[in-house]
């Protein structure tokens, strides 16, 4: 015979505990596909979308998941109303101000000012706080993850600006929710005592007693439930009316997750091409002044005029050569004589043109016609 302590307590049924672990795993599908597009840079996310293989199939993978909450959202809004329309239970999950008493309660508990942790009933407040977490997460996560897969929709109805806002929302809100149940969740049910009930189904004595102590209590001086006629009643019209809900919902949500694949299809890159593709330069054909080159007066002045006062013009000439008069020709630069009467071979002009690298480029007959003027004097007339 087992003694007291020994003895376990039913807390969830089959169907609540199915329910649990669907939801488990479409939040974990959902946080896994979700946190590789937010960090999808990073090494272990590049190697994750490579493995499910790419993008496209984690955006679709993801999605799946989202649409597993969703339904599974609808049947707890089904499981809830049931429980509280047609079987009368107690709203045990709703917040109230003991609630709150408890959380202080316990917060001075771990403070050490006070000697014992709050009684608390069928539910504590921190299973309380996390349930209702879910489901402001849950609708947060739908309504943002909605426009996010119909983009275009959401903006025919919408601003612009909700889209980058529900990305930043949904981002963020998932990120939270992650950090959530790692941090406050598994610390809970798993860290700080393993609790089985999701598991069995079952708590034993002892963990009642210092979980739920007030549901214990209640359990122990049982109540006959009194007759109920009218609970047949209540179920053929509730079952009913949430048929009806139930199946425009699920209607709304197949058009919602199928009529629009913006989001889902990753898009081709767009075939590059070559913006700027210059032609090979040709080679400069050099056009003969085409003068005599007797004087200054007599084409000299003139082969200067058009071939080189663009850079040694009368206004700040380079190396300060001014080659628009003759005065300023002779006169020279900064550098070597530009033009030296009677000696071509030290005149400025003529190395720097024979060199090749020089901006201003003459025919071999211009040439050859200025080196025969210097060598002549570098008449002016």
């Amino acid at each position: 015979m087992k003694t007291e302590t020994q003895r376990k307590y039913f807390r969830f049924p089959l169907a609540y505990r199915i329910e649990h672990w669907v939801m488990v795993a479409s939040f974990t599908t959902l946080a896994l596909t979700g946190l590789v597009q937010k960090f999808a840079q990073s090494d272990i996310s590049i190697w994750i979308i490579n493995a499910l293989g790419g993008l496209t199939n984690v955006r679709i993978i993801h999605r799946i998941g989202a649409t597993v909450l969703i339904l599974e959202a609808i049947y707890h809004v089904g499981l809830l109303g049931y429980n509280l329309f047609v079987r009368r239970y107690s709203p045990d999950l709703l917040l109230t101000r003991e609630d709150l008493r408890n959380a202080l309660h316990t917060f001075q508990y771990n403070l050490g000012w006070r000697k014992e942790r709050p009684k608390q009933g069928r539910y504590t407040f921190e299973e309380k706080f996390e349930y209702f977490a879910i489901i402001w997460g849950t609708i947060v996560m739908i309504v943002t993850g909605f426009i996010l897969w119909n983009p275009i929709a959401a903006t025919s109805v919408l601003p612009g600006e909700f889209v980058p806002a529900a990305k930043a929302v949904h981002s963020g809100e998932a990120l939270l929710a992650v950090l959530a149940i790692i941090v406050w969740h598994m610390y809970h049910v798993h860290i700080r005592k393993f609790n089985k009930s999701m598991f069995t189904g079952y708590l034993d004595a002892e963990d009642m007693l210092e979980e739920h102590p007030l549901e214990l209590e209640a359990l122990n001086q049982p109540v006959e439930p009194e007759p109920d006629p009218d609970r047949p009643r209540r179920r053929r019209v509730f079952l009913t009316v949430y048929g009806i809900v139930a199946a425009v919902l699920v209607a709304v949500v197949a058009y919602l997750i199928t009529f629009e694949q913006t989001a889902i299809e990753t898009i081709e890159p767009i075939e590059t091409v070559n913006v700027f593709a210059p032609l090979p330069p040709e080679p400069v054909q050099i056009v003969s002044f085409d003068r005599p080159l007797n004087s200054w007066e007599d084409g000299v002045g003139e082969l200067f005029a058009t071939r080189c006062t663009f850079c040694h013009g009368a206004r700040m000439p380079l190396s300060g050569l001014n080659l628009t008069n003759y005065d300023a020709a002779i006169l020279g630069g900064t550098n070597l004589p530009a033009i030296t009467p009677n000696d071509p071979e030290n005149s400025g002009i003529i190395t720097k043109l024979r060199s090749g690298d020089h901006p201003a480029v003459l025919t071999d007959e211009d040439l050859a016609g200025l080196e025969a003027w210097i060598k002549a004097g570098a008449p002016r007339e």
